[in-house]
C-alpha cells in the first residue's frame, strides 16, 4: 500500500487511518506492506518498504463522513488540517473525487512496534 502523500507521517507513526478510492477486497486482519510509492517509478527504481501494517477495520463511506469523526484529520496524519481542508486536499490529489465520493476508510496498526523491545 503506497503512502506517497504521507510518507513522513507513516515513518513517524503519527498516522493510523487512511482513505483510498480502491482496496475493496481488504479486510480486518490482513497484513500489508507500506511503501513510499507504487506508481511512477522510473526504470530501475524499486519500491521502498516503510513497514508492515495490520488492518484493524475497513469501511466504505462518503469522504464527507470524516466531518462526523472527532480527531480524524490527526489520525490521517494532518493534525493541523480542518476536516474541510482535508477533504479539499483529498479531492485535489485524487482525480474525479468529490466530498460525496464513497471511499474506503482503513484503520491500521504498525506491526514493527511490537518487535521494538525484543533485540537479541
Amino acid at each position: 500500500m503506497s503512502f506517497a502523500l504521507t510518507t513522513p507521517q507513516f515513518k513517524a507513526r503519527t498516522k493510523d487511518v487512511t482513505r483510498r478510492l480502491g482496496w475493496l477486497d481488504l479486510k480486518a486482519g490482513d497484513i500489508v506492506m507500506g511503501i513510499e510509492k507504487g506508481m511512477g517509478l522510473k526504470k530501475g527504481e524499486k519500491h521502498v518498504q516503510l513497514g508492515r501494517i495490520q488492518i484493524i477495520s475497513v469501511i466504505r463511506e462518503p469522504l464527507s463522513a470524516l466531518l462526523n469523526r472527532p480527531n480524524e484529520t490527526a489520525r490521517e496524519g494532518f493534525p493541523d488540517m480542518t476536516p474541510d481542508e482535508f477533504i479539499a486536499f483529498f479531492c485535489k490529489t485524487h482525480k474525479g473525487c468529490s466530498p460525496q465520493t464513497t471511499v474506503t476508510r482503513i484503520e491500521f496498526e504498525y506491526l514493527d512496534s511490537c518487535f521494538k523491545y525484543h533485540d537479541l
